[in-house]
């Protein structure tokens, strides 16, 4: 069980280099035509809940399937010179100077990190040092990893039902405290258990309330060896008191 450090919402060239990190891809020989498909289909699921720069996404996806499109074409592009011409090639220029960026930005919070770990005189251990379990391994981790288990659940999610009166609606707020609820009952808690079998609605709702949460600090984030799915709970010494009441969303 590792807990996640959330990074802020992040662009194209980093979920580019989640699926090809996750499926241990050469990052010089690009699956495009897989690749372009999974990434339209993450596309869809960050417009369902609304993150923000949504539309760099689009943008990359039209790059991607522009780039498919030629590949697929019967006889391949050449160069002044005479020689093929590889449609991925400015891409995958883009990923490796992304890369060497996003390496060195991440070397510098390392040596951050190594020196907070060192006290001076008078200083006392961080608010994240004092709350790390001893059998939780702080990790890094993107918004994409929780948007897997976010697909997950949602594609299993049952279809809407359009003759109801009175369809269901639900609130941030109302979604923050029903997660408060579900843990003060059942301590860390998994978001496949929580959403599974829930509508739409109710899972989007409560994806972006976990991730304001997340944001406020009130919550830690889990993951685990189970595909799709990441465990959620309360941030030790922040008391939060239960808040019952036929308001919230079961």
């Amino acid at each position: 069980m590792y807990k996640i450090r959330l990074h802020q919402f992040e662009g194209p060239l980093d979920l580019l280099l989640f699926f090809i990190r996750r499926d241990e891809l050469d990052i010089h020989d690009i699956p495009i035509s897989s690749i372009a498909d999974e990434f339209l289909e993450y596309v869809t699921y960050m417009e369902e809940v609304d993150l923000d720069g949504v539309g760099d996404f689009l943008y990359m996806a039209a790059v991607l399937i522009n780039i498919k499109a030629r590949l697929l074409l019967p006889s391949k592009e050449l160069n002044e010179e005479g020689d093929p011409i590889d449609p991925r090639a400015e891409l995958i220029e883009r990923l490796l100077e992304y890369v060497r960026f996003k390496e060195a930005a991440e070397a510098l919070v390392d040596k951050y990190d190594d020196r907070a770990e060192k006290f001076t005189r008078g200083a006392s251990s961080s608010g994240m040092n004092s709350l790390s379990s001893p059998e939780d391994e702080l990790v890094d981790a993107t918004v994409f990893d929780l948007i897997s288990a976010l697909r997950k659940v949602l594609t299993e999610a049952p279809d809407e039902i359009f003759h109801e009166i009175a369809p269901e609606s639900y609130s941030l707020e109302e979604q923050q405290l029903f997660l408060k609820n579900e843990l003060l009952i059942g301590q860390r808690t998994s978001f496949v258990g929580l959403a599974q079998t829930r509508s739409k609605a109710f899972i989007i709702t409560t994806f972006l309330a976990i991730l304001e949460m997340a944001r406020l600090g009130e919550i830690n984030i889990f993951i685990s060896g189970e595909p799709d799915d990441f465990f959620i709970e309360l941030v030790a010494g922040k008391p939060i008191e239960p808040i019952l009441g036929e308001t919230l969303h079961e």
